[in-house]
């Protein structure tokens, strides 16, 4: 049960918002379920959410290796089916240094580390500027409220935001205030939906239904996090249409101007999205080596099942810096 007689750390903040709420993690808000873009990875033990610009990751090497595969790569094709092997060697030259430069940099360059969401031992971990901040999710301080933005060239905007208070590993009285996803373009009934996403998999999950109910399988939860797995496959996408427009005309008069054009125009892209989709990934693999160890026992499936919040008290009872 909510302690009530110790005030929510955001009461304050938060008072005369009309469109806020606290939030509490044993406490429903009635919302409907909803899963965000930003969820980038799900199990049994951990669910992790994209941070800061880890989402452009890929970009520039997308860019500039697969344009430069397009045009460069094209040239050195047809110099090579000339017999001309100088010029056709030299733009094959120019097009791999643009996909291995920008590559490098990207890769090598520090990625921003996901916000996690133990479920073995019920904690939320933070890594900012090389150090771990970390919360309960039992008595997790957390908000949603939505706030309005105007700029030059728009119109105003409605915007939410998620928030949970965490306290610096060995430090609690340093704080910070995090974004559980980005709150552009979000209502507050899809925060407070993607709330009561985050409670159902810290106590029903790891795999439920849309209504919420625990299951074994995880076929719900993989068809949610399709949608970002399949991030610029768009040809795949324009074909998976077409053919069931194919299928629903009978074979007869399916095939539009619009359509094809865009499946002419996501096959000329799918070098740029393959070759973003595949640094990402590798810039993601590398950046998840880096979270302290205390951390990353914790999200094996036979790591230690005490919290980080118990390694502090217990440092603190023997008069030692955890």
């Amino acid at each position: 049960m909510t302690d009530t007689t110790t005030p929510h750390p955001f009461a304050q903040r938060l008072h005369g918002s009309p469109e806020s709420r606290l939030l509490y993690a044993e406490q429903s808000t009635g919302a409907a379920l909803l899963c965000i873009p930003e969820v980038e990875e799900q199990t049994e033990h951990y669910l992790a959410i994209e941070h800061g610009d880890s989402a452009d990751r890929g970009m520039l090497t997308g860019a500039l290796g697969g344009g430069c595969l397009l045009i460069f790569g094209g040239f050195s094709l047809a110099f090579f089916l000339d017999n001309r092997l100088e010029p056709a060697l030299t733009y094959l030259a120019i097009t791999a240094l643009a996909f291995i430069l920008p590559f490098l940099w990207e890769v090598l360059r520090p990625m921003p580390l996901p916000i996690l969401l133990n479920r073995r031992t019920r904690e939320l971990y933070f890594e900012q500027d090389g150090e771990l901040y970390h919360s309960t999710w039992d008595g997790i301080a957390a908000a949603a409220y939505s706030f309005a933005t105007v700029g030059p060239y728009t119109a105003g905007m409605r915007h939410a935001s998620l928030e949970a208070l965490l306290h610096r590993y060995g430090h609690p009285q340093e704080q910070v205030l995090i974004n559980l996803g980005s709150p552009i373009s979000k209502s507050l009934e899809m925060q407070l939906g993607f709330w009561e996403y985050l409670r159902t998999y810290m106590d029903k999950g790891p795999w439920f239904d849309a209504q919420g109910n625990h299951t074994e399988s995880d076929a719900f939860i993989q068809g949610l996090l399709e949608v970002r797995k399949s991030k610029g496959q768009w040809s795949r996408l324009h074909w998976g249409r077409l053919v069931k427009e194919y299928r629903a005309n009978n074979g007869r008069n399916y095939l539009s101007f619009s359509r094809l054009m865009m499946l002419l125009c996501s096959i000329l892209l799918a070098p740029i999205n393959t070759l973003q989709n595949f640094t990402y990934a590798i810039a993601k693999r590398r950046a998840r080596s880096q979270w302290p160890a205390l951390v990353k026992e914790r999200l094996r499936p036979d790591g230690p099942s005490n919290r980080l919040v118990d390694l502090e008290r217990a440092a603190e009872q023997d008069g030692v810096k955890p």
